[in-house]
């Protein structure tokens, strides 16, 4: 018991003590959730009040992947999100190492930019969305407006589904690119410029300084990246709901399930609540992200090991 900072007899039991709202906190927040979700998962429940409800098994997952056009919508939702995904991820990682570089020179006005670069992750997935629904309306708005000049015009976000889907991938990137940039920012910060000094008394080109110095003392930074953006767009939706509403091409996993689970396909036409359903296709998705994600992380834990040993 040496070393023991709480005493003996009733005090020992004071670390636990402190420790059990938090547990108690994560529990009705996190993991309590997150267990009735699988169990539902195998009912029949539908979320409205005094429906009854019904064991159904593994029925929600057979329908969801296997039965019908409905699961072949399901499955090409599935599919989008991949899409959606790899986009995203690819090029706000690009963005946000890019103007990271830049914004970590000595350069006038560099903090008003890493501000301005930022605050679309402060405004919340909302405000973003109505400010791009009013940037692209096509009827007077100030892109539309824009396109006026040159005779072109174009439906942007009430245009056919491939152009609809690859503006939410923009408006997605804009609104988290701020997040990648700093941290990426802050893994620039932590490279001595001795290493930089010594590279360039060896001759060392920009490119040679960027790929044989920068970019391996990065690696943590671009492993929290990559697993963020990659996690973050899988899991995306609420873009989709405010920008584009529940349109047939458009929709991805994270939006079906939300689709589902709470009535809503299209307009004034609604849907029956299917919780149970919906349930179960969180779980898909779940396995879906957990798959992916320990996949990316594999691969970067064996790149970090190979770099830095």
């Amino acid at each position: 018991m040496i070393g023991y900072h709480f005493g003996r007899g009733r005090a020992r039991w004071l670390p636990y003590l402190l420790l059990l709202p938090g547990i108690i906190a994560y529990f009705v927040v996190a993991l309590g959730p997150s267990l009735a979700t699988s169990v539902y998962s195998f009912t029949d429940a539908s979320g409205l009040p005094g429906a009854p409800i019904n064991w159904v098994g593994l029925d929600n997952y057979e329908e969801f992947l296997f039965l019908g056009q409905a699961a072949r919508d399901n499955l090409n939702a599935v599919g989008r999100t991949l899409v959606f995904c790899f986009f995203v991820t690819t090029i706000q990682f690009a963005l946000g190492l890019l103007v990271a570089l830049i914004l970590n020179q000595k350069l006038r006005g560099r903090n008003f930019f890493r501000t301005l670069y930022f605050m679309p992750v402060i405004l919340g997935a909302v405000i973003q969305g109505l400010i791009w629904s009013l940037f692209l309306y096509p009827l007077g708005g100030p892109l539309a407006k824009f396109l006026e000049i040159f005779g072109a015009r174009s439906e942007f976000l009430g245009a056919q589904p491939t152009e609809a889907f690859a503006w939410v991938i923009v408006v997605q990137i804009w609104a988290n690119m701020g997040t990648t940039m700093i941290i990426f920012l802050a893994g620039l910060q932590t490279i001595s410029e001795e290493y930089y000094e010594a590279a360039r008394i060896d001759g060392a080109d920009r490119w040679q300084v960027f790929r044989n110095v920068t970019w391996p003392l990065l690696t943590p930074s671009v492993n929290t990246n990559l697993l963020l953006n990659v996690i973050g767009s899988l899991q995306a939706w609420q873009l989709f709901l405010i920008l584009l509403g529940y349109r047939n091409g458009t929709q991805v996993l994270g939006y079906l399930i939300y689709a589902t689970g709470f009535g809503q396909t299209s307009g004034s036409v609604t849907s029956s609540f299917r919780q149970g359903y919906a349930a179960a296709a969180s779980i898909i998705m779940f396995l879906l992200v957990l798959v992916i994600g320990m996949a990316v992380q594999t691969v970067l834990r064996r790149r970090e090991a190979r770099l830095m040993g």
